[in-house]
């Protein structure tokens, strides 16, 4: 008998209301089932009294005890963990599902509408609490506090974006009128004349004007979360704060990863193995071998893309600063002599590689082999 039936009849005698969560932005989809009935309905987004009401509603009509436990999912997304919170506060066992891990049909085309989708969830979420394994991933839900702490480097890396945004329409601005200039904040609009010496169009300046004013309120901005970060660097106060600064005495790594790295991976989540620090950044082979078809998919991308990049410019970088590590020997021994292709192909193993070598570091205590220590970079 398999564990699925072995659920079914512990359900028999002691029931469960499961409930399967679609949020939307107006609307919420909740499908509910337990001892063989389906139940589907909508409350309006956000609305915890009128979700409590439709639990309490699925409970009376299936003839459930008010006092039935809950075990409810929903897919990870724009809403976050705050429901996620709520939930687990009034007693229901929750599960945050990571969306792409869910399996779907493999045809061309698949019907998908909300309420199908609503009953498969059901479905998984049922096989899953009856102890069936596979067919999604469940995601770690960080603390309030965790959470909160990757606000800062998440902020600085969506105002450098803007911040180039401002300087690429500038300089557009002004190279359709015949002027290539490095752009600042601290730019002379009074200074500058077209092609051929007059003055710039009014319109032109106007709006020159603006976006040189958005530009220096971004960078004002920068400066102001740079100068936080380093003022908390010098006094870390925190276990996160430690390990950034930890992390920072190995040459080839500033505040900017090592911030990144710590807030975003390494500070909240624990790890049992190597394959498992791989793995969340998605940087683990995706091998496809069916029949006589076998070939290499490249890495998985499934884990967390931040630290993935950080990890590929770390790579970069511990080339030219480290190059007496053992890591950047293996790398010159396998690849340096290849093309541009097997090159980039190698960057990205010395980036798994070095990222479990930072894992045992912090972790551990242990120095990557050949690695050089540097001074505070505070």
């Amino acid at each position: 008998m398999n564990a699925a039936a072995l659920g079914n009849e512990d359900n028999a005698s002691a029931p469960v209301l499961y409930m399967a969560l679609e949020l939307s932005n107006k609307n919420w989809r909740l499908t509910f089932g337990g001892g063989g009935k389906r139940r589907q309905v909508s409350v309006p987004a956000a609305d915890l009294m009128k979700l409590s009401e439709a639990v309490a509603k699925a409970k009376e009509r299936f003839g459930m005890p008010a006092s039935t436990p809950v075990v409810s999912c929903y897919e990870a997304g724009r809403d976050g963990f705050w429901l996620h919170r709520h939930l687990k506060s009034v007693g229901i066992e929750n599960e945050v599902i990571d969306a792409a891990s869910i399996e779907v049909s493999r045809r061309l085309r698949h019907v998908k509408t909300d309420r199908l989708d609503g009953e498969r969830l059901l479905d998984k979420l049922m096989r899953h609490h009856a102890g069936e394994r596979g067919g999604w991933s469940v995601v770690r839900v960080p603390s309030v506090e965790e959470e909160d702490a990757r606000r800062l480097h998440r902020e600085l890396e969506r105002l450098k974006r803007e911040r180039l945004a401002h300087r690429v329409r500038v300089q557009s601005l002004l190279v359709i009128h015949g002027l290539r200039v490095t752009i600042k904040s601290s730019l002379r609009l009074g200074s500058l004349t077209l092609w051929d010496g007059r003055a710039l169009p009014a319109e032109l300046k106007a709006e020159l004007e603006r976006e040189v004013e958005r530009l220096t309120l971004v960078e004002r901005q920068i400066a102001a979360l740079e100068s936080a970060r380093r003022e908390r660097l010098r006094e870390p106060k925190t276990e996160a704060e430690r390990s950034i600064v930890q992390l920072m005495r190995l040459g080839a790594i500033g505040p900017t990863s090592a911030w990144l790295l710590v807030m975003e991976f390494f500070g909240w989540r624990g790890f049992r193995n190597r394959r498992e620090v791989a793995a969340l950044a998605g940087l683990v082979g995706s091998p496809y071998n069916s029949g006589e078809s076998e070939r290499d998919q490249g890495i998985s991308k499934a884990g967390n893309r931040r630290v993935r990049a950080m990890m590929v410019e770390i790579a970069w970088l511990w080339l030219r600063f480290q190059p007496k590590s053992a890591l950047s020997q293996w790398y010159h021994r396998r690849f340096a002599g290849g093309g541009l292709r097997m090159r980039r192909i190698g960057i990205v193993a010395l980036a798994r590689r070095l990222l479990i070598a930072l894992w045992r570091y912090l972790a551990d205590g242990v120095i990557p082999e050949g690695a050089r220590l540097i001074a505070s970079q505070i």
